[in-house]
């Protein structure tokens, strides 16, 4: 990139707001989501999925941002709070929670343009030229910047980012575009049945991965329409973006997921894709790159102790094989293959595990064995106690089996107090 170029895409972002849309339920997620907003599920050994948009907004020069909460929200502002909680306003810099709070209605975020709606004297405030609206509920790596800078290119009133998907995948799951040769979008399905496959490929679909680039005034001009419309949903997918393809230009911007190795994109709105996405992270040399100091992942996580592996005798050795541990872990003579543990995490002696992904706080008692499993966070697994080798056993014991064999265990399943 030329040194104008990108001061050219520095002075797009700097006039840039965004909002972050994440007051998702996840309901996908099933017993994950029931004391947290799936933004605010752990991610990749140290992260929350919140991080991700949030990195790809400062990484993009983007650093006035505004976070929509709802759905269960608690541990998510906590997050905020402690780890995005250090900009500057006065340096032109911000990262402001913006719960449901009744400012044009006396309803609650009724959907995703509501939520937006509902904020406009807000964003007002910033003066911003164009704003960028974003899904909070995916893992993703993107410069925000290039999208910005296409779309003020194109003269779009707006613009928004898309990537090829499976067409079974997409089915039921994700706004399917339609475009003609210039990206121009010409039509929109939200979440069909029978997604309208490519022209080249009939496998493969346009889908909307849920970021949208507008001009600021043209955006409050369509919220406030949209908001006259008594039969709306009040969703930009459902409502907004088949509005206004017609009489307005809009268009659709390719996301290359993987080009270069930089791009990156996973849904994680299921157990087996979570559970899919973290195991990738084991890999070698994963999609993912999370040691890439040119686009650091940011978050918050209390100061810990590093990892510790203890013991060395024939049957009880503390190792982890091709795993991710993170801070304050102990492996104590127990194996760990293809596994990922997130902080304060304790594996007592002669217990296996084998690609599962285990979140803060969980201790597994002697002689357990686990095998794909999911174990939510502040789990204690009793002592002998297997996982993932019988599945009926399994759902006798109440835990929860995917289509995919992905075990999901939570403290409720165990009999032992619940929290997020």
């Amino acid at each position: 990139m030329s040194e104008s170029n990108a001061r050219y895409i520095s002075n797009l972002t700097k006039d840039t707001y965004a909002l972050i849309l994440a007051g998702g339920r996840g309901s996908r997620l099933h017993e994950l989501t029931t004391w947290r907003a799936k933004p605010a599920l752990y991610f990749g050994g140290k992260f929350r999925i919140i991080d991700f948009p949030l990195s790809n907004c400062v990484n993009s020069g983007i650093r006035r941002i505004g976070v929509i909460t709802q759905y269960k929200s608690h541990s998510l502002i906590r997050h905020l709070v402690r780890g995005w909680g250090h900009f500057k306003k006065e340096l032109g810099e911000s990262v402001e929670i913006l719960p449901a709070s009744q400012r044009f209605s006396d309803n609650w975020y009724e959907g995703t343009a509501d939520a937006v709606f509902q904020n406009i004297d807000i964003i007002r405030d910033e003066l911003p030229k164009y704003v960028i609206i974003l899904s909070g509920d995916h893992i993703y790596r993107m410069d925000y910047g290039a999208m910005i800078a296409k779309h003020a290119e194109s003269g779009a009133q707006m613009t928004v980012s898309c990537m090829p998907v499976g067409v079974d995948e997409a089915a039921n799951a994700f706004g399917v575009l339609s475009v003609d040769e210039n990206m121009r979008i010409l039509g929109f399905e939200e979440k069909p049945a029978n997604p309208t496959p490519l022209p080249n490929d009939s496998t493969k679909c346009l889908a909307s991965m849920g970021n949208y680039v507008f001009n600021t005034e043209f955006l409050f001009a369509e919220l406030k329409r949209d908001a006259e419309n008594s039969g709306s949903e009040r969703d930009f997918g459902k409502d907004i973006i088949p509005s206004i393809i017609k009489d307005h230009p809009v268009y659709a911007y390719p996301f290359a997921a993987g080009d270069a190795g930089a791009n990156y994109w996973r849904d994680v709105g299921t157990l087996d894709s979570f559970w899919e996405a973290n195991m990738e992270l084991v890999s070698p040399v994963p999609a993912l790159n999370l040691y890439d100091r040119r686009w650091p992942i940011w978050t918050y996580q209390e100061q810990l102790p590093p990892a510790k592996f203890v013991w060395e005798e024939h049957n009880r050795r503390g190792e982890a094989i091709n795993s991710v541990v993170s801070g304050g872990c102990i492996i104590s003579g127990s194996t760990l293959r293809r596994s990922l543990c997130f902080s304060n995490v304790r594996v007592h002696s002669y217990s296996q595990i084998d690609e599962t992904v285990i979140l803060p706080d969980v201790e597994v008692m002697r002689h357990c064995k686990i095998r794909k499993a999911i174990i939510d966070r502040g789990c204690v697994i009793p002592e002998g106690t297997e996982i993932g080798y019988d599945h009926d056993k399994d759902r006798e014991r109440g835990f929860r089996v995917s289509s995919n064999g992905v075990v999901l265990v939570t403290r409720e399943m165990l009999g032992q107090p619940v929290g997020f």
